[in-house]
């Protein structure tokens, strides 16, 4: 369904989540007073910066800066769009999001995808009507319902069978499925007599398509071009199946390189594999990869050009890894592929290979050493130059110290040779409080971000500020920011901070909300009610001097009337009258 989507259901999701709940199924927290506290899932750090207040609906994470309400720590943690967090969320919830009419962004992104979703329904349809394509599957052992599973098609040896499928094909083009020829605007298929691979993000949706020729084109295997949607090296072929085949945490990920070595393990009953699409695996898959398990298994050839592909592959995986986090090197037999080998060993000889997988410790002093005679003074320091940039990429871990143990074994240095980090000594984390963050201000502006603060933990107290116009019209530099979220927790009597911050959503305001922490120390009701009283009076006084001082300006240049000398003398009066809440 296309448009907008409505900014009151927004708020009314942000104001059914629990944003606890959201951060808990993804990190895990530990009470602290009011508050839960966690290890940043942004740094990496020793002491836990992050906190989740759920009076706010707010996240905070000091390492790192971030800081927002449920839908914007989706869109960090998860990597997921605005659309998507709100649709994530929604789906948490069991509620369907509804949409307006009208222009919205969405309707860029749904157009290719409808587009998409069509082809792979007329690719579908097009594999029951070919059967040199159905007998092709048939000879690679491929199952009817393996080929139903991951929605394997067939692309007709025509140059417009798919462009004649749409009325328009604005978006088609825009997938990456057709192309317009400038000079005479014709529009032709990009993918002709192939076997169809969707390409699905981790919601199931068919973001692009890996095609196998079933002719003697020089491109074996052709995948769609690069769109606003699909990434090569975002995006892994058979992600979304992978998940799909437990309802449990999949205990492992192989990660091999084509469709068919997918599909075939898959075909065999081992349906934790996912391929990648013509490219190096990069940082962003292994992203991918973790949030859907600890252990993933690098599947390549034995030879020169698998293990350097595995080597590429431990690069992008060092900064990755840490005692939760399991990367292993599986080499296969020369001459084979996953595809060949599961069909000549069978799914439990290929699964004891699994367990045999060499741990990326082992892989990486193993080919490090393969360049240094360790027999030599040279050879051993060398091993230790060789390392050292590697070590830096890693997380300051358990298997970052054992690996520093065996390398000094092996080289016969000390452990501090390795760089600082490697004796054990590290300067302690700064302990990060709300009054570290904010520098030495003058009192207004102090007292304006400590009002913000406590009415982030408290907006009931919103009703109990009066003379909203007297501090609006003071001109104190961020007044105006603490009138509006008075005003908007006033009219929005129910509402918490995440939803402020969504109100806010692309503003400066936004990004100032986002800088303002967890109370430090925490602070029981009264605690905050007093504090919060105590700022309003502070800045009622000065909205009183400065009215005075400016209506005092004025009689310097004309002669004040009757009513602007009575409140000069009233307003006079009030300096000594304390409450304002």
């Amino acid at each position: 369904m296309s448009g907008r989507i409505p900014q009151s259901f927004i708020q009314d999701l942000l104001s059914r989540a629990d944003i606890v709940e959201v951060v808990g199924s993804r990190i895990e927290l530990k009470r602290a007073g009011r508050e839960f506290k966690a290890l940043s899932p942004f740094t990496n750090e020793k002491s836990p910066s992050f906190y989740v207040s759920p009076a706010k609906q707010f996240y905070h994470c000091f390492s790192s800066g971030k800081s927002g309400n449920a839908i914007g720590f989706l869109m960090e943690y998860d990597r997921l769009s605005f659309v998507e967090a709100v649709e994530e969320l929604a789906g948490r919830l069991g509620i369907e999001v509804p949409r307006e009419g009208g222009q919205f962004e969405r309707l860029v992104l749904e157009g290719p995808l409808d587009a998409l979703a069509a082809a792979q329904r007329f690719f579908s349809d097009q594999l029951r009507k070919h059967q040199p394509a159905i007998d092709y599957l048939k000879k690679r052992g491929v199952g009817g319902e393996t080929a139903k599973t991951f929605g394997i098609g067939f692309a007709p040896d025509s140059w417009d069978a798919l462009a004649h499928f749409f009325d328009d094909p604005a978006h088609a083009i825009e997938a990456g499925l057709l192309r317009k020829k400038e000079e005479t605007g014709r529009v032709f298929d990009v993918f002709r007599n192939r076997v169809m691979f969707p390409i699905r993000d981790t919601r199931g949706r068919v973001i692009a398509f890996g095609g196998r020729t079933l002719a003697d084109d020089p491109a074996k295997y052709l995948n769609s071009p690069e769109t606003a949607l699909f990434h090569k090296g975002r995006n892994l072929f058979g992600l979304f199946e992978a998940k799909q085949s437990r309802k449990s945490a999949l205990p492992h990920l192989i990660v091999v390189e084509g469709y068919m070595d997918t599909v075939m393990l898959a075909q065999h009953g081992i349906r934790e594999v996912v391929a990648t699409l013509g490219t190096a695996t990069t940082r962003e898959h292994l992203t991918l990869l973790f949030k859907s398990t600890s252990k993933v298994v690098f599947c390549f050839d034995g030879d020169r050009a698998g293990r350097s592909a595995a080597w590429r592959a431990l690069e992008q995986a060092l900064p990755e890894i840490d005692e939760k986090r399991e990367c292993v090197f599986m080499f296969l037999p020369d001459g084979h592929d996953p595809d060949t080998l599961v069909q000549e060993i069978g799914a439990e000889a290929f699964g004891k290979l699994i367990e045999q997988a060499q741990p990326l410790s082992a892989f990486l002093i193993g080919e490090l050493g393969k360049q240094a005679n360790l027999g030599t003074l040279d050879g051993r320091a060398k091993l230790a130059g060789l390392a050292m940039p590697h070590l830096a990429k890693m997380k300051d871990s358990p298997l970052r110290s054992l690996l520093i143990d065996e390398l000094a074994r092996l080289t016969r240095l000390r452990r501090e040779e390795f760089g600082p980090a490697a004796s054990g000594i590290s300067e302690p984390a700064p302990a990060f409080t709300s009054q570290r963050r904010l520098p030495a201000e003058p009192g207004a502006v102090r007292a304006i971000k400590r009002a913000l603060q406590l009415l982030l933990e408290r907006p009931d107290l919103a009703d109990r500020v009066g003379e909203i116009e007297l501090l609006a019209e003071s001109g104190m530099p961020g007044i105006g920011m603490l009138v509006e979220a008075i005003e908007f927790f006033h009219e929005n009597q129910a509402a918490h901070g995440g939803q402020l911050h969504e109100y806010w959503r692309g503003t400066p305001k936004a990004a100032a909300l986002e800088r303002i922490g967890p109370l430090t120390p925490p602070l029981d009701d009264v605690g905050i009610e007093r504090e919060f009283a105590d700022a309003i009076t502070h800045l009622r006084q000065k909205a009183l001097k400065a009215r005075i001082q400016g209506l005092l300006d004025e009689a310097q240049v004309r002669t004040l009337s009757k009513a602007e000398t009575a409140e000069i003398e009233h307003l006079t009066r009030q300096l000594s009258n304390r409450p304002a809440v």
